[in-house]
């Protein structure tokens, strides 16, 4: 029986809005303080196992954001209970997280240690991650020299070359032109091959989701409303109103 690499058990996440920064700011230290609430997960339950392929699909709103930035540790629970076993390597915001007036060569090493790997590690990576990433000479210049696409590549090329356990795809492969997004796509079925990687992918382009998954996970307002078969998860979603 293969291990579960990520469990939510009754998830729940509510968000407290405020009308400006200075309520938000007031309401640490005055808890009764009134604020509007919305609940971004309503009891959400799922698990998926080491070696599966899960698209997640809703449209705007209905909390996959939510579920990837609970899953990376970026937010927590307002209630239930989360597991997540493995080293994520989140396809996210790829022109995120960068310092930029370090090179590249240098954000490869500050993005490595946040991952929790060693200056041994990420050395023996570096070729790799440089090589994938196809920048050239601008790898050794500060980060802000780059344009989007080049630090996009950079990131792609970072979380997919750490070899990750559990591999999360949010639209990330719209960045580049055809033939960087080919090589991506190429890379993410050369990592899931081994049967090891999990993979949940996040994308509005169905038969994308399909090449990859066999499993599709619907959410609707921050509720669940299907999980199964990739086929029958992708006709819940075409169903589901925007």
């Amino acid at each position: 029986m293969k291990k579960k690499v990520i469990i939510f058990d009754h998830v729940t996440k509510t968000y407290n809005l405020y009308k400006n920064s200075k309520q938000h700011l007031l309401s640490i230290f005055f808890k009764r303080l009134k604020c509007k609430q919305k609940k971004a997960l309503d009891d959400i339950s799922f698990e998926i196992e080491q070696g599966e392929s899960v698209a997640l699909f809703g449209h705007n709103g209905a909390g996959k954001s939510t579920i990837l930035k609970i899953i990376t540790e970026v937010c927590f629970p307002t209630s239930g209970r989360v597991e997540v076993d493995g080293v994520v390597g989140a396809l996210l915001e790829l022109n995120s997280g960068f310092d930029p007036e370090f090179t590249g060569r240098e954000n490869i090493y500050l993005k490595g240690n946040i991952l929790g790997l060693s200056k041994q590690q990420i050395d023996g990576l570096m070729d790799d991650i440089i090589n994938f990433a196809d920048i050239g000479e601008y790898i050794d210049q500060p980060v802000r020299t780059y344009s989007s696409g080049m630090k996009a590549r950079l990131g792609f090329s970072i979380n997919v070359n750490i070899k990750p356990g559990i591999l999360i795809v949010d639209e990330a492969l719209s960045v580049g032109d055809a033939e960087f997004k080919n090589k991506c796509i190429k890379k993410i079925k050369e990592i899931l091959s081994d049967k090891k990687t999990t993979l949940l992918f996040v994308t509005h382009v169905t038969g994308l989701a399909k090449s990859f998954c066999k499993r599709g996970i619907v959410l609707k307002k921050g509720s669940m409303v299907f999980d199964g078969d990739i086929d029958e998860a992708i006709s819940a979603y075409e169903k589901l109103k925007p």
